[in-house]
C-alpha cells in the first residue's frame, strides 16, 4: 500500500510542491506519443501530474488511485475535468480498451503483496486492446537505493509560500529479503506537527518481473533504461499480443 504520504491531505497537498521536478515523467509522454496512443490508463496516477499532460495533448486518460486525498488534489488542478478519475486500484478497474496502461514513480513496487502484483498484472491486460502496452518502471535492486536513504543523505529545508518551512529526512526502517521499509518524517515549522509516512516496497528482479509478465500473457517487448536514472532502473515495455501482434 502507497504511504501517508499519499493518503494523508496536508501531505498530498504538499506531494507537488515538495517534488516540482516531474522532468522522469517526459519519457512516458514520449512512449504515448512513440506507440500512438489515444487512450492511457495511469494506474497509481497520484496527483495527476502524468494524466494532465498526456490529457493537454488530447489523449483520453483514465487516472486510478487508491489515495483519494491524492485525487481530491487531482480533481482540483485546471483542466482535471478532460480526465476519468477512478478511485480504487489495478483490480478494481472499468471496462476499457485502453492502448497504453503505465505505472509510473516506481508505483510497481508499491505493490508489495505478491497477490496484489498478479491481480494488478491481470488488470491492466484485461483493460488493454489487443495489441496494447503496459509500461512501468522498478529500481534495479542491485544498485542497492536504499542504502541512500537516510537522515544524512535526504535531509532537506523547504520554504513554501503560504506554507512555511518544512523540514524533511528518510530513515531506514527493514530490510527484509526483497522488502524495503523507508520511513520519511515532515516537521512543519508554522505549527510544530510532525507527520511520518511509511512505504514497503518490493526490488524484484528482472528475470522475475519477465516471468511474472509472461504468466499473466503478456510478451516482454523490451526492457529499457530510464533516462533521467541511466542504470538504475528497469522500464519493462509489455504487449498484449493480438491485433496483428503474435
Amino acid at each position: 500500500m502507497a504511504g501517508e504520504a499519499f493518503g494523508h491531505p496536508r501531505l498530498a497537498a504538499l506531494y507537488d510542491p515538495l517534488d516540482p521536478d516531474r522532468s522522469d515523467l517526459d519519457a512516458y509522454v514520449r512512449i504515448a506519443e512513440e506507440f500512438g496512443a489515444r487512450q492511457v490508463l495511469d494506474i497509481g496516477c497520484g496527483t495527476g501530474v502524468f494524466a494532465l499532460l498526456l490529457a493537454e495533448r488530447g489523449i483520453e486518460v483514465v487516472g486510478v488511485d487508491p489515495a483519494l486525498a491524492s485525487l481530491d488534489v487531482a480533481r482540483a488542478k485546471p483542466g482535471s475535468e478532460r480526465i476519468r478519475w477512478v478511485h480504487g486500484d489495478g483490480t478494481t478497474l472499468p471496462p476499457l480498451q485502453a492502448d497504453l496502461a503505465t505505472m509510473t514513480a516506481n508505483a510497481a513496487q508499491e505493490l508489495a503483496d505478491p497477490e496484489m502484483w498478479q491481480k494488478t498484472l491481470r488488470g491492466a491486460y484485461e483493460a488493454l486492446r489487443p495489441g496494447g502496452r503496459f509500461v512501468f518502471e522498478t529500481r534495479d535492486p542491485a544498485r542497492r537505493a536504499w542504502e541512500e536513504w537516510n537522515r544524512e543523505a535526504s535531509y532537506g529545508v523547504t520554504e513554501l509560500p503560504g506554507v512555511g518551512a518544512i523540514e524533511g529526512w528518510d530513515d531506514l526502517v527493514e530490510v527484509d529479503g526483497q522488502l524495503v521499509t523507508f520511513r520519511h518524517t515532515f516537521v512543519f515549522a508554522a505549527d510544530g506537527e510532525v507527520l511520518t509516512s511509511e512505504s514497503t516496497l518490493r526490488f524484484r528482479e528482472r528475470d522475475e518481473i519477465e516471468a511474472d509478465l509472461a504468466a499473466q500473457g503478456y510478451v516482454v517487448e523490451d526492457v529499457r533504461d530510464a533516462p533521467d536514472r541511466p542504470g538504475r532502473e528497469f522500464v519493462f515495455v509489455a504487449l498484449r499480443p493480438g491485433a496483428g501482434h503474435p
